[in-house]
């Protein structure tokens, strides 16, 4: 990516193992990480969610060996489209409330070294 187009988004890490994501009202598994920045997530799911909606998230992101990085963020649904598999969506989402705590634990996991970007 250009200079010139890093003010436009966060620099977004693609998950390369398994990352799931708990809806906190339901305590369901809602789907898993494509990629995430510290502004917003894209999520791959299994049944497509409320347009335009709010949701509250929680994810533990891994880091090595080390504890996982505890995540809870508040996101909006933007956009979303069926993904290549059959019954899955991708869906993008903005974080609209992030704790302080969180948002640090997204930053370190998204600037590991090593990390693929997207």
């Amino acid at each position: 990516m250009s200079q010139h187009n890093e003010y436009r988004r966060a620099k977004r890490r693609r998950a390369t193992l398994d990352i799931a994501v708990i809806d906190a009202m339901t305590d369901q598994v809602v789907g898993k990480i494509g990629n995430l920045s510290e502004s917003g997530v894209l999520l791959i799911l299994g049944a497509p969610p409320c347009a335009d909606a709010l949701y509250q998230f929680r994810f533990d992101l891994p880091v090595g060996t080390g504890r996982p990085l505890e995540v809870e963020v508040g996101a909006h649904e933007l956009w979303q489209d069926d993904a290549a598999a059959p019954g899955q969506v991708w869906a993008g989402f903005r974080f609209i409330d992030v704790s302080a705590n969180s948002l640090a634990n997204i930053r370190q996991w998204v600037e590991q070294p090593g990390s693929d970007y997207v």
